[in-house]
């Protein structure tokens, strides 16, 4: 860490803790998971170079980037690119639920760049297996990043049964199903996708049983298969499958989302793995089809995430020279009684980066309303309130807000910084 300055906390987990920080030579901001003594822990040890391993081979503009690792003392450390926040804090600063209008489309924008992601996971036949809220990372410019690959796996045979927040937890988790594949990332999604329309969390049990208990409440009986598992599992002896009486069915539970968004979800929360719908369904749904959204919003997304990237390397091309002239004052002996100034140089230029990042218009604004861009051909330069933003923000908070939504497990998540 010798070659970091910590800015701050951002989240804190069973494995370990994420902080912010900046890279003393170049100036870089970034977010470093350090987790706890990985050398003595082999779970721990075991989940770190699980994340190391699928992030090195998963290279995907909708997926987190895993800058460097490094080891000190006992302790591995994975310095990832900082994004601004997550899907929770969206959730925090919107109690009612994000839009889902066809002005705005912040739902869709951002249901269409999750399923991207896993759409590439389960095209190279990996299941993230911890898809929630406190996972999916948004931009400053609404891009969204899926992360934490701790519990990833590739798909195989069997595997453990306890994985996944307990609300997003399919019911072949719950019971204890052990031959399960990616159709546990699709009913996340529907949990999810439930929770942005609405602003709460679909089924958020207490304990298994009470989790069981509320999705049978609204989607029936369970399989056979799975009454059967539930039957064997050491861990439910004794316990019965809980009486559920009368039904509440998703259409009552969710009675204000459109037709289109209920028929999208009840593809994704069907009982049978096998019957549920796979990323590819999802994607050509008429939810995001039947007025071209993917035509509208894909050239934006590409526009902005090209924008990004040419910063970043613009960035990036800047702190090289920067930290080369430094090393190069540092080195001449003639200048050796000015070390106090190039210190504060270099200083400044990692605050000259800071304002560069933070000033608007550095990245050309790209309009939010969709129609509006695809119909008139809006260019990037068009005004735009905020800072250009796919998912508009409604404050420019910088403080990081503490989430007041009690997930069963604390969150190893990124930056808390604003809203779009």
């Amino acid at each position: 860490m010798e070659f970091y300055e910590k800015l701050g906390p951002i989240g804190e987990g069973t494995y370990g803790m994420v902080m912010k920080c900046r890279h003393k030579d170049s100036g870089q901001i970034v977010a470093i998971k350090k987790f706890k003594e990985s050398e003595d822990d082999l779970q721990i040890r075991k989940t770190a170079l699980r994340e190391v391993r699928m992030l090195k081979q998963l290279k995907n503009e909708n997926i987190v980037n895993l800058i460097e690792v490094f080891r000190r003392k006992g302790k591995l450390y994975l310095v990832f690119e900082h994004v601004d926040h997550t899907i929770l804090e969206d959730l925090d600063h919107h109690p009612n639920g994000l839009s889902d209008d066809r002005e705005t489309d912040m739902v869709r924008k951002c249901m269409w760049q999750l399923l991207k992601a896993m759409d590439f996971l389960h095209s190279h036949n990996v299941i993230h297996r911890d898809i929630k809220p406190e996972n999916i990372l948004v931009s400053a410019n609404g891009v969204v990043k899926l992360c934490d690959f701790g519990f990833a796996r590739t798909l195989g045979a069997k595997y453990t049964d306890y994985v996944a927040t307990r609300w997003y937890r399919a019911p072949e988790l719950l019971v204890g199903d052990t031959e399960y594949g990616k159709a546990v990332d699709i009913w996340a999604t529907g949990c999810i996708f439930a929770e942005l329309l609405t602003g709460q969390p679909l089924f958020p049990g207490d304990t298994d049983i009470d989790q069981l208990y509320r999705i049978m409440k609204c989607l029936g009986q369970l399989t056979q298969r799975h009454t059967e598992i539930f039957l064997r599992n050491p861990l439910f002896v004794g316990v019965r499958i809980p009486e559920i009486g009368k039904i509440t069915p998703l259409s009552s539970k969710l009675p204000n989302i459109s037709a289109l968004a209920m028929s999208w979800l009840q593809k994704t929360l069907i009982y049978d793995p096998d019957d549920r719908a796979t990323t590819t369904d999802l994607m050509s749904h008429p939810y995001f089809q039947d007025d071209r959204f993917p035509d509208r919003f894909e050239p934006v997304l590409r526009q902005t995430i090209e924008m990004e990237k040419e910063k970043e390397q613009t960035e990036r091309l800047r702190r090289k020279r920067t930290k080369k002239f430094i090393e190069n004052q540092r080195n001449n002996p003639s200048r050796k009684e000015n070390k106090d100034d190039i210190d504060a140089y270099a200083a400044s230029r990692r605050f000259s980066f800071e304002d560069d990042k933070n000033a608007s218009g550095s990245i050309p604004p790209i309009h939010s309303n969709l129609k509006q861009h695809y119909y008139t051909q809006t260019t990037p330069n068009t005004h735009h309130p905020h800072t250009g933003s796919i998912l508009t923000p409604i404050n420019n908070t910088t403080t990081g807000n503490v989430s007041k939504k009690k997930h069963t497990t604390q969150p190893i998540s990124f930056p808390k910084i604003g809203m779009p």
